[in-house]
């Protein structure tokens, strides 16, 4: 078995949106940050944003629906991406208060700490978030220099 990992780490997701600048705002003001990126479509509509966040800078795109794959679900569905969070129950209530409907509710993943939870944005997107203790552990690890991130 190789040591080379094929799956490293999630580089970017792809949110859709009928209203990419109102879905911009939305996540603007749950991220508190403006998107680094944008792109505007042949009709001069933005048709992209792209925000960097979070510890190691992932990307989060809001493309127009338009540009969907033809296969999409036209609704919530399919794969869950979990977004760390240190505070979930604080998340998911401004998340709520956001207008996102649950999805599904805090759910206690066993009894080692992990918990998860996901709304649906007000675009029809799925976003999950979690507390995971393994990340808050590696994460800290690093910060401490005792285990290197590894940039193979």
């Amino acid at each position: 078995m190789s040591k080379v990992q094929s799956l490293r780490a999630f580089a970017t997701i792809s949110y859709w949106a009928d209203d990419v600048e109102a879905a911009k705002t939305w996540y603007a003001e749950l991220l508190g940050i403006v998107p680094y990126f944008e792109r505007s479509g042949p009709d001069g509509r933005l048709a992209y944003a792209e925000f960097r966040l979070g510890d190691y800078q992932q990307e989060l795109g809001i493309i127009d629906r338009r540009f969907a794959p033809v296969q999409a679900a036209a609704g919530p569905g399919g794969v869950i991406m979990y977004w760390h969070v240190d505070d979930i129950h604080a998340m998911l209530q401004k998340l709520k208060e956001m207008g996102a409907a649950e999805y599904e509710p805090l759910i206690p993943r066993g009894d080692s700490g992990f918990v998860t939870a996901s709304v649906v944005d007000p675009f029809g997107n799925v976003l999950g978030i979690m507390y995971n203790p393994h990340y808050a552990d590696v994460w800290e690890q690093q910060q401490k220099g005792v285990i290197a991130h590894d940039h193979r």
